[in-house]
């Protein structure tokens, strides 16, 4: 037998925590079972202790017991059983248990901190090398919940399933303990638990079905949350904030309704447990006496293991709802793992070590999955250290070929080549890591300076001395070394302590610092006024040689100086050429000039 397609068939979540903790699972198991094994024995023992110390019975009637324990555990160890050794074995038993019980809360501890670590790692990795295209259509939404309050609902649930497996553990030692004292009087009890259970499927269910629901509505508001944030200046111009604040508060209070309606069963859950443990006592108690005409004296060691057993059946039953409350969380976990891995980028073995030569694209064509031509028969070669601009209407493909180029996008079909190697060879990581990429919104963390351009490198002499040829580099030297503190300027949330010039310059440092080979500016100076623009442009051109620049620029006076100009159009290459070329040879080029009084 495939034991883990048996594992995944009848034990979804066992085999899901299998996954991540392998041999540990046996561990915690084998530590429950010897925790009820030693409270079990230690009962048992309470039953020769209370014959010796009120009946007539004397030491040797107690030491010919046909109880099976008592006989397991005093007969067969040739212990007298007189009251201070039974005392002795009584607290030994439950000193052992004590230090089991003790063994075995710290380990599931461990053990659920190794198990979220290893959730959060590995989808932390997973999402690093997932696929741009599939990111693009993802729920930010939903990646944000899952990463942050959906780790925690797992969490708690894996907690709630260790414990309920745990009291099911317990429950196997004390029923297996019971059988072997009055299986009559045991078997009934088990069966009036078996109909205990079926009342508990029922409310299992509804809690099932609403901890989903709460997934689900905790993606809506964390989707809701992000764009809020994102979007807030607009909401804020346009007094739109309180219309957009009234979707998250319904979303918070349908939130809110769904964990009403699992603490109701949780509540409901509660209330009953000790009344059906009782009534199943009592009843099997009765049907015994009634049925086999036996008093109760002779069911004592049974009753104390089976109400023990029950106690714990009602405590397993009440965790494993909880469980069921947050098993939303888990389901949805192991869907986002699976998307991940399902969706992770096609990547090659070669790593590239520097680029020495050319980018070739060759019949290159490019659809996304909707069916959506963007490029087509794409042909052009980009030289080392060379500076090339792309040019186009909105829409044209400008953004998706520099995507292509970049390694974010792969070939629909045709060729991308680096070196002449095909870029589904290469190692992506080790080819992205000479690329420099400066957006139109600059990208800036909430911290210093210096964090921001090395990425939180050590501040080592060597480092340092990259970090000011950087700033150099980057024409934004003098305005750091003016500060009070220097590289060490916090730059607050989004960069809000310095103006739109400053921060793309410090994007272009932080590239410089890598030591990078490309540079791509996807409309890197057109949210800046022309002053502002103009110093970039400067800057730019100090850097043309040095590196091969790709641009793609709305405003044609950034690009007036590159090599070469690509013109796109409905997903062509409409003309190529320097300025002045594609000033003779297009007339849409000239257009375009033309419209921005150049």
């Amino acid at each position: 037998m495939d034991y883990k397609k048996f594992l995944k068939n009848y034990f979804h979540y066992l085999s899901y925590f299998y996954g991540y903790l392998r041999y540990r699972i046996f561990i915690a198991f084998g530590i429950s079972l010897l925790v009820g094994l030693l409270d079990g024995i230690g009962l048992a023992l309470f039953i020769p202790l209370f014959k010796l110390i009120t009946s007539e019975s004397n030491v040797s009637e107690v030491g010919t017991d046909k109880d099976f324990i008592t006989d397991l555990v005093i007969n067969q160890l040739g212990i007298t059983p007189n009251l201070t050794n039974i005392f002795l074995l009584i607290f030994v038993f439950f000193s052992l248990k004590g230090l089991a019980k003790y063994i075995e809360t710290f380990i599931r501890i461990i053990y659920q901190q190794y198990f979220i670590r290893k959730i959060r790692i590995s989808n932390i990795d997973l999402l690093s090398h997932y696929d741009f295209e599939k990111f693009l259509k993802a729920n930010t939404g939903r990646i944000q919940n899952t990463f942050s309050g959906e780790v925690n609902r797992v969490n708690i649930a894996y907690n709630y399933y260790f414990k309920s497996v745990q009291f099911g553990v317990l429950v196997l030692v004390y029923v297996s303990l019971a059988l072997g004292s009055d299986w009559k009087f045991t078997l009934l009890a088990v069966v009036g638990g078996v109909f205990i259970n079926l009342i508990f499927k029922i409310l299992y269910k509804r809690t099932k079905y609403f901890s989903k629901k709460f997934t689900t509505q905790s993606h809506i508001f964390q989707n809701l949350l992000v764009q809020k944030v994102h979007l807030f200046k607009y909401l804020k111009a346009t007094g739109l904030n309180d219309i957009y604040g009234q979707k998250l508060k319904n979303n918070i209070i349908e939130i809110e309704g769904l964990q009403r309606r699992i603490g109701m069963v949780d509540a409901l859950l509660g209330a009953i447990r000790e009344p059906l443990t009782i009534l199943v006592v009592f009843g099997a108690i009765f049907l015994k006496m009634y049925f086999f005409d036996e008093v109760v004296g002779s069911i004592l060691l049974s009753l104390i293991l089976l109400y023990r057993g029950i106690t714990f059946f009602m405590a397993m039953q009440e965790q494993w709802n909880l469980f069921l409350g947050n098993s939303g969380s888990l389901d949805n976990m192991q869907s986002f793992t699976q998307e991940l891995k399902q969706g992770r980028e096609r990547n090659g073995t070669e790593i590239f070590k520097g680029f020495t030569d050319k980018l070739q694209l060759k019949d290159l064509n490019f659809e996304f999955d909707t069916g959506e031509k963007v490029l087509q028969n794409i042909n052009v070669n980009i030289h080392k250290n060379e500076t090339l601009a792309i040019v186009g209407e909105s829409g044209a493909g400008k953004s998706t070929l520099m995507n292509i180029l970049s390694g974010l996008l792969l070939p629909g079909s045709g060729s991308y080549l680096i070196d002449d190697t095909p870029i589904e060879h290469l190692e992506l990581s080790s080819f992205k890591k000479h690329i420099g990429y400066i957006v139109q919104d600059a990208t800036i963390f909430n911290d210093t300076i210096y964090n921001n351009i090395s990425f939180w490198a050590p501040k080592t002499p060597e480092n340092y001395a990259r970090f000011l040829k950087a700033i150099e580099k980057a024409a934004i030297s003098d305005y750091i070394m003016n500060l009070p503190q220097k590289e060490d300027s916090l730059l607050g949330a989004n960069g809000i302590n310095i103006s739109g010039g400053q921060k793309q310059r410090l994007s272009i440092a932080r590239e410089l610092y890598k030591e990078v080979d490309f540079l791509f500016m996807d409309e890197a100076t057109s949210a800046l006024d022309g002053e502002t623009e103009s110093l970039i442009q400067q800057n730019i051109n100090h850097l043309k040689g040095e590196f091969t620049i790709i641009i793609i620029a709305h405003r044609l006076a950034t690009i007036k100086n590159a090599d070469r100009i690509i013109l796109m159009k409905n997903g062509h290459i409409s003309a190529i050429g320097n300025f002045e070329k594609l000033m003779e040879i297009s007339k849409e080029f000239r257009e375009m000039v033309q419209l921005q009084n150049l």
